[in-house]
């Protein structure tokens, strides 16, 4: 009989290592029906704000946030009410901001993004104020919503013009629009304002980041091979021992950490079924024991001129070989698992365990090949 002591290793470490995350704190604001939602949606994988858990924390701020997604998303409401109210709002914000910088990391705002709706063509005095208020506390971009056409792109230049304290103005589509039947405007501008607010956000904050966004699948990736390079350069240390091939199971736990924490940065939506098929294409599902020797009698014949080391011996090249073949094997089924995700779709795990094994067939074949 079959155990899945692999598969619940690795599912229980992805959990722990998501939520090792200090979560990812954003604050949306605008005026409602500016497309606040719509724009947490598009950016933010499971429909955050659909999905998500409201919580009010003050009369007009609600935190939105989802277990297995390292975010918290601070909403703003009442923005287009009189003046006094506007105040009030701000007070909340401001409030909110500085409570999070005497706490821990996780409770520190880290950006906002304030939406204004391109077609309004105008920014109020009083939004130039909160702007240039909140500006001094948090990196802030402005971010024109439902922007169509030559006048959404004046009004972003008319804003550039007015030489603000933010960040940036970015003109965005959030989700495609459909005028006719043969005209469509395509979502735009989602992967400009993941780019910057990646850039402007602390260092140990920006796995969470990744995980959350669903828009730039290639940074989940570059993420996840820079992280595999430690496992690499850790396998390397455990097979520079060496190791007999009749020890090569102790390769396994540092591997399953690898491919736990790459799950972890793509965010996407794994189950046991899925992972088994994943560990059931580079060697079974009966545990460390039985996946080293695979390795030993089916992996090893794989790599050139390593299948009849002298002396069955596992060097620290041989050991970094297998693990960057799984790395790079793994991520590259992962980004395929993501944008299939992404289109609302479910990949077959049999698939899912062919396509695995047939990279991993590929990678360790093109030994040289490196995490770029």
């Amino acid at each position: 009989m079959k155990n899945y002591k692999l598969v619940d290793d690795m599912m229980k470490k992805t959990k722990d290592a998501v939520e090792n995350m200090s979560p990812f704190n954003i604050i949306v604001a605008g005026k409602t029906g500016v497309g606040k939602s719509t724009l947490i949606n598009s950016i933010f994988r499971e429909k955050l704000a659909e999905t998500g858990i409201g919580k009010p924390i003050t009369k007009h701020l609600r935190k939105i946030s989802k277990e297995g997604i390292p975010i918290n998303i601070y909403d703003t409401k009442g923005l287009e009410l009189e003046k006094s109210v506007q105040r009030e709002v701000t007070n909340e914000i401001k409030e909110a901001i500085e409570k999070g910088k005497k706490r821990s990391s996780a409770d520190q705002i880290h950006v906002m993004w304030y939406c204004i709706n391109a077609n309004s063509n105008r920014i109020e005095d009083v939004e130039v104020e909160m702007i240039e208020e909140f500006s001094k506390l948090i990196p802030v971009m402005i971010v024109l919503t439902q922007s169509i056409g030559e006048q959404a792109s004046e009004f972003k230049r008319y804003i550039d013009n007015m030489n603000l304290h933010i960040i940036s103005v970015h003109n965005i589509m959030a989700e495609q629009f459909k005028i006719t039947d043969d005209i469509v405007v395509p979502a735009s501008g989602l992967i400009e304002l993941v780019n910057q607010t990646y850039e402007v956000i602390p260092e140990d904050i920006k796995h969470s980041f990744i995980n959350a966004q669903q828009v730039d699948i290639e940074k989940k990736a570059k993420a996840a091979r820079n992280w595999a390079k430690g496992y690499i350069a850790s396998s390397f240390g455990i097979g520079f021992t060496p190791i007999p091939f009749s020890d090569a199971a102790l390769l396994v736990p540092n591997q399953i950490a690898m491919l736990a924490h790459i799950t972890a940065i793509f965010g996407i939506s794994v189950d046991k079924s899925m992972i088994t098929s994943i560990i059931a294409s580079i060697g079974g599902t009966s545990g460390a024991t039985f996946l080293g020797r695979y390795i030993v009698s089916n992996v090893l014949k794989m790599i050139p001129g390593v299948g009849t080391a002298v002396g069955g011996i596992i060097s620290g090249s041989t050991a970094s070989i297998l693990t960057t073949a799984l790395a790079l094997s793994y991520i590259e089924v992962l980004v395929i698992v993501t944008k299939t995700q992404g289109e609302g779709k479910m990949l077959d795990y049999q698939k899912i365990e062919s396509l695995m094994k047939e990279k991993f067939k590929f990678n360790l074949k093109n030994k040289n090949k490196k995490l770029k």
